[in-house]
């Protein structure tokens, strides 16, 4: 996994994301990767995403993004300046988007708002101080993308600034197995394999929309379930080192068991094909890991097929006021 720490600054509601540069757990000195601001709203809380340390605002040439809340802060929504792959079962663009045309302006420039993802905290109407329950969909990543040999289509060389790209490389000595991973690529979505394509459609992995067009099932992540502790007398996570402090804000994401599309009308039901579970390994490989070291310091560990932004933006809803959760 790589890792990463986040650095809080409740002052001027900061986020600031650094790729670790040593195996410690609290370190003040990392490669800065990415910043947040918290925004509040009179119906929502918007968190802006930024490239620059300083400059974090939507009309920066360094914004890529946003998380936006509902009042409640239990349903979160992912916004990319990018568009995903063709393929991606992502809702309907806004108003921001429609004014561009993405394939006649440089890629470098936000050309409007896309959903790429949907975070979700369940609603605790009994009032109990059990874990969160968390619940991710990954509109621009396929499910098919946590399978061996799967890929997230896009094309990372054109989307990620190439400075940015240069200085993962610069620090390949330091990490090459951790680093030098396709999880730096900012953008989540832009590949494409038509032999892989072209498997999942005879597989059943690929449907159809109402107007023809093939769209694959999005990657579903959910938060790994918590042990309960007797003698501490809590809710334990193995992060194996990385989290010291307990609190309600850390999780484990994995990947959700894909299910798969229900038939056609008038269609005859499927022959049920011989079950072939994952290992248990892979059904609880942890995609996503957050959890607090110190009182404004977490980290943030994370591997391949999120991005760093998506694992920042993701990490970004758990900072958020639950007024449904807690």
């Amino acid at each position: 996994m790589i890792q990463c720490f986040i650095k809080r600054d409740k002052s001027k509601s900061t986020y600031h994301l650094y790729l670790c540069l040593t195996n410690a757990v609290l370190v003040e000195n990392g490669k800065f990767l990415l910043s947040a601001k918290r925004i509040r709203r009179t119906t929502c809380t918007e968190y802006v995403i930024s490239m620059d340390a300083e400059n974090i605002s939507r009309s920066s040439s360094t914004y890529i993004g946003k998380l936006r809340s509902n009042f409640l802060g239990t349903k979160f929504i992912v916004y990319d300046t990018q568009p995903p792959y063709n393929g991606a079962l992502v809702p309907p663009v806004g108003r921001s988007s429609r004014r561009f045309n993405s394939k006649k302006v440089s890629p470098k420039v936000p050309s409007g708002s896309y959903n790429i993802a949907q975070v979700s905290y369940e609603l605790n109407v009994l009032g109990t101080r059990g874990p969160r329950r968390m619940n991710c969909i990954m509109h621009s990543i396929p499910a098919s993308s946590v399978e061996p040999g799967g890929v997230v289509p896009g094309q990372p060389d054109q989307i990620m600034p190439r400075a940015l790209e240069d200085s993962f490389r610069s620090m390949s000595s330091f990490s090459k197995s951790s680093i030098m991973d396709r999880s730096t690529d900012f953008s989540s979505s832009r590949y494409f394999s038509s032999s892989r394509f072209l498997s999942d459609i005879a597989g059943g992995v690929i449907s159809r929309d109402e107007d023809g067009e093939s769209k694959e099932r999005p990657l579903v992540l959910r938060n790994k379930v918590p042990r309960w502790h007797e003698q501490l007398q809590c809710w334990c996570l193995n992060f194996r080192g990385r989290v010291t402090i307990a609190s309600v804000k850390n999780f484990q994401l994995i990947a959700a068991p894909s299910q798969p599309p229900p038939p056609a009308a008038g269609a005859p039901a499927p022959t049920p094909a011989p079950s072939q579970p994952a290992p248990a390994p892979e059904q609880d490989k942890i995609i996503l890991q957050f959890g607090k070291v110190s009182k404004d310091m977490f980290t943030m560990d994370y591997r391949y097929p999120l991005s760093a932004f998506q694992a920042f933006a993701m990490c970004l809803s758990s900072f958020d006021t639950k007024l449904a959760c807690e």
